[in-house]
């Protein structure tokens, strides 16, 4: 088949990759450059262990603390507040005990489908030197702190996450040295992996695509006009027409689907981070700070801090005063880390209410492919997304059930 995939993110182009080696003829229509938005900046992790949804049950009671704090875990610029109304009640759903188990276990459905297509992946393409094995270290602060963790690690471990549990900074320096006494106590997951940087990653994939035949073109995708049996995109100069079309647009996607009438609980994950240059910390693995809501990771040879979640949208201009708070904490939390030199960044990372992706084909529009709304775990799912989107496209069975990542699971839709 002719298809056209929008979008040159992680997302985009694992899938154009999948198809490519299925025989199609596949083009991926980009805006900007491969890599060009949230897959330039994120953490680089794979975050298998995160099968814990953002809306938990009790969230919305220890919200509006956060909400009040611009440098917090969660923000919501004043300005955006009313805009996001809608958004929040859907959150709140998703929070409700019920919503929030099946929401865990269709998370750990999906990060063990996709761990198991990266490492075919990285088997198929030798990509083994693009990795780091490296684990990651969740830190808390106190007894108290880390008693609060413990359901959320059994939910992992019912999802066959590996951990181990360290008390006392002598257990964790062993692992990670340098780290403020505070943190007493810490959990590692050794499966943790890392890519060496997810420009490099993202942009590798992309090479393989055009060896295969794959083409990517520059085009600003104006509007999506499902026809019989095929997809017209519409675009500055030059309409096209696609047997498929698979809509891998991130947090832009919405945008293109409203005026087919389908209208889905996206937002905008504001993330920001600071990437040191090389030199600035001996780290020896992914730390997060959890309580915090941010990162500490390798980068190629540098270092990135960054996370948060700031609910704002994709018009207002970035404040990166969140960018020199999360910089701050991590000079307090490792005290020998050098923040001179870094270079800060801000991305739209695409999130639904209940934190789970929308792969699925389009309500009323079968030859329409939706592959978005990962979250921070856009990277972390890749893979996986892209087996289950091929499968779409090619109308096959999936190899898991894909009902609770359909477009319908959201009352607002419509065809």
């Amino acid at each position: 088949m002719k298809i056209g995939v929008i979008g040159a993110g992680i997302v985009g182009v694992s899938s154009a990759l999948a198809l490519v080696e299925r025989g199609h003829d596949v083009t991926i229509l980009e805006r900007a450059d491969v890599a060009a938005g949230a897959s330039r900046g994120n953490a680089g992790a794979f975050a298998f262990a995160d099968v814990i949804p953002l809306a938990t049950p009790g969230i919305m009671r220890r919200a509006p603390k956060w909400l009040f704090d611009p440098d917090g875990p969660l923000s919501i610029p004043p300005a955006y507040l009313p805009k996001i109304v809608p958004w929040l009640l859907s959150f709140w759903r998703a929070s409700l005990p019920d919503r929030y188990r099946a929401a865990v276990a269709a998370q750990a459905a999906m990060m063990a489908h996709s761990q198991a297509a990266l490492e075919r992946l990285v088997a198929g393409h030798a990509l083994e030197g693009l990795l780091r094995r490296e684990g990651q270290l969740q830190l808390y602060e106190g007894e108290r702190d880390f008693r609060s963790s413990l359901g959320s690690w059994e939910e992992r471990r019912a999802a066959g996450v590996r951990f181990e549990f360290l008390e006392g900074s002598a257990a964790i320096a062993e692992i990670q040295p340098g780290l403020a006494q505070r943190f007493t106590h810490a959990g590692f997951t050794p499966d943790w992996i890392n890519v060496v940087d997810p420009v490099v990653w993202t942009r590798h994939l992309a090479d393989l695509f055009r060896a295969r035949g794959g083409r990517i073109e520059r085009c600003d995708i104006r509007a999506i006009a499902p026809v019989e049996g095929s997809v017209r995109l519409v675009a500055a100069g030059q309409d096209r027409q696609f047997d498929r079309v698979v809509l891998a647009a991130g947090a832009f996607s919405g945008r293109l689907l409203r005026p087919l009438g389908i209208r889905l609980p996206l937002e905008t994950e504001r993330g920001y981070n600071t990437t040191l240059p090389a030199g600035r910390f001996d780290l020896r693995t992914q730390v997060t700070f959890g309580g915090h809501g941010f990162v500490v990771t390798r980068i190629g040879d540098g270092i990135r801090v960054g996370g948060g979640v700031e609910l704002g949208g994709l018009d207002l201009p970035p404040r990166m005063a969140r960018a020199d708070a999360l910089l701050r904490k991590a000079a307090t939390f490792l005290p020998g880390l050098d923040t001179s030199g870094g270079t800060q960044w801000m991305g739209f990372r695409p999130s639904m209410a209940d934190s789970l992706p929308v792969i699925d084909a389009a309500p009323g529009h079968p030859a329409l492919v939706l592959a978005f709304g990962h979250g921070h775990l856009g990277l972390t799912q890749s893979a996986g997304t892209a087996e289950l989107v091929a499968d779409l496209v090619e109308r096959k069975p999936s190899a898991i059930d894909i009902t609770p990542y359909r477009a319908s699971r959201f009352s607002s839709v419509s065809a």
